[in-house]
């Protein structure tokens, strides 16, 4: 597929649509009132899972690829944050420097701490790990343990919470949702001192009642793993990350995203993103204004043949019509706006589709 939209793209036939798509493939895998364009401040936030563990291309990325990263981190100009410190600017609504990254980790594998480590902090690199406690107390093989985790905190490596068994936290019912987030604060306190007040949502699944449960639970941000640039502009208990594998992480793709600049909306409906009915949702959004020309919009969706149907309505109002319902499990779509500078503007959602 990806050799065939390139050619395409080569040929100069449909060149916004053929860019637009491969902007979608290679990523794939509601708001506050929006702000002008230009008057907030953004991240690029990337997410790792394995290092160098093969037997799983879908959620590992190769040494090679990883170092390819690194490299073009030291030569591309951009500025690596701590991610606390970039949800603390998000909160006080201060600038952050053009082509802001942040660097996160899930689920506390060895690799992480065997491999990718090592030349993190070579690099001086900070970067956050997000931990599910269960499978530390299980001592789980493969994983991490809490000595290790704790030789990390204290190098200053962020730790933020994957909750307690790591589960489809939209699947629970609302007591055991409170539960997973506080048994594994619990255990966070008992062994590094403290609870973290960042939270990955396991897998990226989130509804309004997650995201209500998070703030009860005492964090301050948490993170999806849809493709898409952080701002300030947006809710921060459903912040984006673009996920890097074996698959999509080249370092093509890691300069894309790394360079992209955020598409602010407002009015998102449906306003929740787990959907139990009305399947395929009714999807729309308003664009801030600042944003510029706006006809090359596009935006695309899983389980969908092609590019989805873009109903504008107004100066800034568009409506994505999907041509069938999502399958169970995930879903996404990813809208892209070509910007200035062969830049990219990104806007993603990951819905949840449980399982009748």
């Amino acid at each position: 597929i990806r050799a065939s939209i390139q050619a395409l793209v080569a040929r100069g036939r449909n060149r916004r649509r053929g860019l637009a798509l491969v902007v979608f493939l290679m990523g794939l895998f509601p708001a506050p009132a929006a702000l002008a364009g230009d008057m907030i401040s953004s991240a690029v936030i990337f997410m790792y899972h394995r290092f160098g563990e093969s037997d799983y291309p879908s959620t590992s990325v190769r040494m090679a690829q990883f170092e390819s990263h690194l490299a073009e981190i030291a030569s591309g100009g951009y500025k690596v944050m701590a991610l606390r410190d970039i949800i603390a600017a998000f909160r006080r609504q201060e600038s952050l420097p053009d082509r802001t990254i942040a660097l996160t980790v899930d689920d506390a594998f060895l690799s992480l701490h065997d491999r990718a480590w090592p030349l993190l902090k070579k690099s001086g690199l900070p970067f956050t790990l997000f931990v599910a406690t269960d499978a530390i107390d299980a001592k789980r093989p493969g994983y991490m343990s809490w000595p290790q985790l704790r030789a990390l905190a204290a190098a200053g490596v962020g730790i933020g919470s994957q909750t307690g068994s790591h589960p489809h936290l939209p699947d629970l019912t609302q007591a055991r949702l409170d539960d997973e987030l506080a048994r594994s604060n619990d255990r966070f306190r008992a062994e590094l001192g403290f609870a973290p007040e960042l939270l990955a949502y396991p897998y990226g699944e989130f509804g309004l009642r997650e995201k209500q449960a998070a703030r009860v639970a005492g964090f301050v941000a948490a993170f999806g793993q849809h493709s898409g640039v952080a701002h300030s502009g947006e809710d921060l208990f459903g912040l984006p990350r673009f996920a890097m594998n074996e698959r999509f992480g080249d370092v093509e793709r890691f300069r894309l995203a790394g360079n992209g600049l955020p598409l602010p909306v407002s009015d998102v409906l449906p306003a929740d993103t787990v959907i139990r009915h009305n399947n395929p949702p009714h999807f729309g959004f308003t664009v801030a204004k600042d944003i510029g020309a706006l006809h090359n919009l596009a935006c695309f969706a899983s389980n969908q043949s092609g590019a989805a149907q873009l109903e504008r309505l107004g100066s800034r109002r568009f409506e994505v019509r999907l041509e069938k319902p999502f399958v169970a499990g995930r879903g996404r779509i990813n809208c892209t706006l070509r910007a200035k500078g062969n830049r990219w503007r990104w806007f993603g959602t990951q819905f949840y589709i449980p399982k009748r």
